[in-house]
């Protein structure tokens, strides 16, 4: 019997481990314990995280990086939005490096990263909190469908 290939359309089980330039690790299915699925050719993985993956054999381990642009893409500028203090509720403390959850127009959660505060204006990024960043991707195949 033959060793299972990832394919264009395969329904792949994996632990991912996610880290940066310096090493730091963003984030890892291992933390938890609980490995992600993903469905290779459905468009949620970049062209160039599938082609990374494509062609692993299932039990397989393997390591790749992939550009900023191809990951999780640049920073854009029109991601930056500056917002009122009072605009915040009263019970938050807003503080550089925190991460929050605004209701868009359609009704969606956006995660703003609140970058800088000036008197009563607050910067938040919009953008991808790994955007910019080329990502290194750590897998193990655990199961291939």
């Amino acid at each position: 019997m033959s060793t299972p290939v990832i394919g264009p359309n395969s329904v792949v089980t994996a632990h991912l481990t996610l880290s940066l330039e310096d090493g730091s690790v963003a984030d890892s299915t291992k933390v938890a314990g609980k490995p992600t699925r993903m469905l290779l050719g459905d468009h949620s993985l970049s062209e160039a995280v599938e082609a990374g993956l494509l062609g692993l054999e299932l039990g397989a381990s393997h390591t790749f990086t992939v550009p900023a642009d191809q990951a999780f893409g640049e920073p854009t500028p029109d991601n930056i939005q500056y917002m009122d203090l009072a605009d915040f509720p009263a019970e938050m403390k807003p503080e550089p490096g925190l991460i929050v959850a605004f209701a868009g127009i359609n009704g969606q959660e956006h995660p703003g990263i609140i970058r800088e505060i000036s008197g009563n204006s607050v910067k938040v990024d919009f953008n991808h909190p790994l955007a910019g960043h080329a990502i290194t991707f750590e897998v193990e195949i655990l199961g291939i469908a």
